[in-house]
Parts: structure tokens; sequence; C-alpha cells
């Protein structure tokens, strides 16, 4: 399997959705059972290869940073301790010295086209991964899925939604003939349609592997509502020229950007440790 070398997470965002907790502590770093938001995200980089992972963060979110430094006084405490169990799981989240981490201030709400377009610098011209953290996929790891299918343009996670529940989501316009077992080429995203409008009910998800020519397209993007600038926008624009693929996937996704897929994510969690435990 092909690797990514550069995976970009944007996490930037206040969580207003989940206030009051996110006044204190960033939404990333809420746990999903035994380990936060962020982990996740960063275990499932890692498991497609990637060696640089670029964080666009904000000035009032140090502790994210603050995640991946070894505390090198708690693991003494432990090892004093003989917890050696805790010790283990602190060495969990340490990042190997291969590992290139690199962190960017976006200082506005300027969108996730913004955020991405941040990162620039950092991607390289080679095709490169994008992760929200918010989208928590438990089971096979969605990057390695989408990246084993990867052969050009721009790849988004796809999965099926209600038909209530398009105007959440940036919708697929499939081209004609266009189902190849997991893989559905489009032509468009339509970003949060009306029910009536949607073209299916295929819907992006929080992954994405990008050509690097999507710098290009963001750079010469309008801002769009609330004077954001759209990532779908310039996937969209890209689509024509380059190709745009949905990739469905087979994890179980939670938006744990709420309470509630906060809390149903965790329940899915403790029971995959749980059973995990009492099989062995």
């Amino acid at each position: 399997m092909q690797s990514l070398n550069c995976v970009v997470f944007p996490v930037a965002g206040r969580g207003t959705r989940l206030l009051p907790v996110t006044k204190s502590v960033p939404k990333e770093l809420l746990p999903v059972y035994d380990k936060p938001v962020l982990q996740y995200a960063v275990e499932e980089a890692l498991a497609a290869g990637a060696k640089r992972l670029v964080f666009v963060t904000h000035s009032s979110k140090p502790a994210i940073c603050d995640y991946f430094e070894r505390d090198k006084a708690l693991v003494e405490v432990l090892e004093e301790d003989g917890k050696a169990k805790l010790v283990s799981a602190l060495d969990d989240i340490s990042l190997g010295s291969d590992i290139e981490v690199i962190f960017v201030e976006q200082d506005q709400p300027l969108g996730l086209g913004h955020a991405v377009l941040m990162a620039a610098e950092f991607a390289g011209d080679a095709p490169f991964g994008v992760i929200l953290p918010d989208d928590v996929i438990l089971g096979m790891p969605c990057l390695s899925e989408m990246l084993s299918d990867y052969k050009a343009g721009h790849m988004i996670a796809a999965m099926e939604v209600s038909a209530q529940d398009v105007s959440k989501y940036g919708i697929f316009r499939p081209m004609a003939d266009a189902t190849i077992g997991n893989l559905v080429k489009a032509d468009a995203l339509v970003e949060k349609p009306a029910p009536e409008d949607a073209p299916s009910q295929l819907a992006a998800v929080g992954r994405y592997i990008l050509d690097a020519c999507i710098f290009d397209a963001l750079r010469q993007l309008s801002p769009g509502a609330g004077g954001e600038y759209q990532l779908t926008d310039a996937i969209a624009a890209d689509a024509p020229r380059i190709g745009l693929t949905g990739r469905r996937f087979s994890g179980q996704r939670f938006d744990c950007g709420t309470h509630d897929g906060l809390l149903a994510a965790g329940n899915a969690r403790a029971s995959f440790v749980k059973g995990a435990m009492a099989a062995e």
C-alpha cells in the first residue's frame, strides 16, 4: 500500500457546540472512553504512513501542543510508584523521533479551506491527507482504506445518509454509471442542499486525500457565507479537471463535535475494549 507523507489536522475551532466544557478544554482533547478525540485522528494518520503532522490551531488552545510533549516528571513519578500500565499509556501517545510535528496558528475563523491553505508550505507537491478529528471513525483506519484505492485527483470519505439529513453535509453528485465497489466518481459536491435539491444521499465525511493543486484552487477562492473559504468549493472547482471520488468506508462514524456524538462514540469504544479484554 502506498503512504501519505503529510496529514493536516484543522483544529482551530472553538467547539461552541460543546460548551461549557470547551471554554477551558479543547474539544479535540475530550475523551472517547479511554483516549481523546485527537488521538484517534493521529493514530489513523500514522497508520496511513504519515511522517509529517500539521496541526492548524489557535493561540487559545495551547493544550493541544502540550498533549504531544513528553512529561518526564510525570513518567518518573509513575515509574517510582510502579504504575507500568500508565507509563505504557503515555508511551502510546508519544510520537517517535521520525515524526515531524508542525503547529500553525489560524488567528481568524475563516473556514476549512483557509485552514488547509495555511498548511501549503508544509504539504509539499505530493497528495496529502486531511483529517477532521471531530469525525471519529471507529474500526478500520479510514484514511488507509481510502489510500488503498487512491489513484489521482481528490478523494473524500463518503457515507449514505437519510434524506432528511442531507442538509447537514456536502453531498456528492455522482456521474452516470460511476460506482465501482466502494468508489463513486462524482462531478461536483453540493454543500448542505435542501432534501428536494440533493443530487444524492451520499455525504462527504471528514477524511480527504487531496492533490497538491488544491492550494491553487484555494488561493483563487472568494469567501462564501459568513466570510469563510470553503474547502468543498475548491474541490468542486478542481473536479472537472482532475477528478473527484467518494470512497465508502467500513468503520462507524461519530460526530464528536456534539454531546450526543461524543457519548455514542464513547459507548461504542467501551463495548469494544471490554469485549477485547473479556476475550483475552
